[in-house]
């Protein structure tokens, strides 16, 4: 079975801690993954005010944010301008390059456009995509680029505002199978490919879901004939949970599992037919999230 293996990099914290431990892991295991990285301003800490939202605020409890994230993410940003975190931490995001991982643009600010997606203009995409695009490719020197939208937060604006830059693929949501997003009737030529497993925050804490069985529960979602794409966080399984990841691994291995970045998935796909991308709630998730929509684009 191949499992596509997404690394998320939100934060300072998780780009200079995370990064090189999962390195380190992957490298132990003979695994390449595709990261993802967000290169500008830290200002994670500004989602504080969101505790004033009873489902960001139980999100919060359930997940003991605070031993899992560390008090530096949640203030990061809040009192003063938080550092960008390609300038400061650009030799990590070279070594991980340098590793034979696939390399992917998360964000420039990654509070900025979980908070505002919403109201962002076209302009407004174009420039964080441009900023973001910019300063890893002057990290990377050259090559090409994935990308991942913050919170699975996309749009028609975003898929349009993609299409004027090279990504090879975009992986901006939900679903179940490799696809071309479909926007006011039209084809866009750069597919996507969704996640398809749930994250650690997302179900850690609900339906008896906790750190003894997390791994069991999450291998028991994979499936033989369908595309499985998982997300793991740099702050998270790269961190705090890092000894329980690679007890997945070692499990997964096992059992005959294969992770593979997911540009290795995108060249193994055959007939990939086209979608639309629509706004949902899923469960464990505050907000709504994009999703590929299969039923209303057949």
């Amino acid at each position: 079975m191949i499992v596509g293996l997404r690394i998320d990099v939100d934060t300072f914290r998780g780009t200079r801690l995370g990064v090189p431990n999962l390195c380190a892991l992957l490298a132990d295991n003979s695994i390449k993954g595709s990261f993802f990285f967000s290169v500008g301003p830290d200002n994670m800490g500004r989602h504080l005010w969101r505790l004033l939202r009873p489902t960001f605020l139980w999100k919060m409890l359930r997940t003991r944010a605070a031993s899992l994230y560390g008090w530096d993410i949640l203030f990061k940003g809040t009192f003063w301008p938080g550092p960008v975190i390609g300038e400061k931490l650009k030799d990590v995001i070279t070594d991980t390059a340098n590793a034979g991982h696939e390399m992917g643009l998360h964000t420039w600010d990654h509070h900025h456009w979980q908070a505002h997606i919403d109201s962002m203009s076209s302009d407004s995409l174009h420039c964080s995509i441009d900023k973001g695009v910019a300063l890893l490719n002057q990290i990377l020197g050259s090559g090409q680029l994935c990308s991942a939208v913050p919170g699975w937060k996309c749009n028609n604006a975003v898929l349009k505002e993609k299409g004027k830059f090279s990504f090879s693929y975009n992986s901006d949501c939900r679903g179940e199978s490799v696809f071309y997003p479909l926007v006011d009737g039209e084809r866009l030529e750069q597919p996507q490919i969704p996640v398809t497993l749930p994250t650690y925050d997302e179900v850690i804490g609900r339906d008896g879901i906790s750190d003894v069985n997390y791994n069991e529960y999450l291998l028991s979602l994979l499936k033989p004939d369908k595309l499985n794409v998982l997300t793991i966080h740099a702050e998270v399984e790269g961190i705090i949970k890092l000894d329980m990841f690679k007890d997945f691994l070692e499990i997964s291995r096992d059992r005959g599992i294969s992770f593979v970045p997911l540009g290795e998935i995108l060249e193994n796909s055959t007939n990939i037919e086209s979608y639309q991308i629509k706004a949902r709630e899923i469960a464990g998730r505050e907000g709504w999230v994009s999703c590929q929509e299969i039923e209303s684009s057949k």
